[in-house]
């Protein structure tokens, strides 16, 4: 038996093999389902990858909707600090991102017969699938993702698909996994940074003036477009006026003009709205299970399930 006071047992005992280095198969294994993980994964909601589909400036893949959720404001704490240890601080607004555009499969997806799969992307020019073990990149700002090897064999800097012109810094790896590849993007990151450009090359929020007349134009639509005041009867020959604020379905758009993300959005309202009355719901059954403890009144009347059942009577008073 061991460990009961009778005998010690030694550390060749419980150690029975040596603490040894992995060898570069198990480091290439475990690499592979890495990449399978992150090629197929959302690693913020933990659900597939599906279109539209966002990289940060990293090369990290995830689902718009799960950026979009992160970014509005939540109660629930868990999950948000979940997220920032995914994301690390490189998305604070949506021009953080850059939507990844992927050539879809189209003859994968005949042979799948509609049966649910996670779709299979390739690369318009070489026709090689994208996926782990193939190094694919995108170029900013446009999104469009090639296998690397096209990229290099393309002469001139523009877009084969779109002609947009793009910088040879701006080749993004997705998902690197060189040393080189992911001190290059910091190394990017940070210029970007220094000059105040995002990872899309738009123009980071600045402060100063500019914040302050934003934030003095939203009170004053605020207080336009929010309060309604309403007339009651008077008191004491004084009117008085009471505010009403609107539901949330007569309010006005957000004001999106990508009518992708504005319906992701509307998504993502829709379901934290439904979080929110659904805890409001909870909150309130379970106050309704305590009540006050009257002294007036007989204990099994103004007792709750934590107090009902048997009581000491006090003592009479002499």
């Amino acid at each position: 038996m061991g460990n009961d006071g009778g005998s010690i047992p030694t550390r060749r005992e419980l150690v029975k093999e040596a603490l040894r280095n992995p060898t570069t198969t198990e480091l290439k294994e475990t690499q592979n389902e890495q990449q399978e993980f992150h090629w197929s994964t959302d690693p913020l909601s933990k659900r597939p990858l599906s279109r539209p589909i966002v990289s940060d400036s990293s090369g990290n893949l995830y689902n718009k909707d799960s950026i979009l959720e992160f970014l509005l404001p939540s109660e629930d704490g868990s999950s948000k600090a979940e997220a920032d240890s995914v994301l690390q601080g490189a998305v604070k607004s949506l021009r953080d991102v850059v939507e990844v555009k992927f050539e879809v499969d189209v003859e994968a997806r005949s042979r799948s017969n509609g049966s649910a799969r996670v779709e299979s992307w390739v690369c318009p020019i070489t026709n090689k699938t994208l996926g782990p073990g193939v190094k694919a990149v995108y170029l900013v700002p446009c999104g469009h993702a090639f296998s690397d090897s096209a990229i290099k064999e393309v002469s001139g800097e523009t877009c084969p698909q779109c002609n947009e012109p793009y910088a040879s810094n701006d080749v993004i790896p997705i998902l690197p996994t060189a040393p080189a590849d992911i001190a290059c993007l910091a190394l990017r990151a940070k210029t970007l940074g220094v000059k105040g450009l995002t990872h899309s090359l738009k123009k980071a929020s600045s402060g100063g003036k500019k914040r302050k007349n934003n934030a003095a134009d939203t009170e004053l639509k605020s207080e336009s477009l929010d309060v309604d005041a309403v007339q009651t009867k008077p008191r004491n020959g004084v009117r008085q006026y009471t505010t009403q604020f609107p539901d949330a379905a007569s309010l006005p758009s957000s004001g999106i003009k990508d009518p992708t993300t504005a319906s992701i959005a509307a998504k993502v309202l829709e379901k934290q709205e439904l979080y929110n009355k659904r805890r409001k719901t909870e909150n309130e059954n379970l106050r309704s299970l305590f009540s006050s403890r009257d002294s007036n009144k007989p204990s099994g009347k103004s007792s709750d399930f934590m107090t009902r059942g048997f009581s000491i009577p006090a003592k009479p008073k002499r």
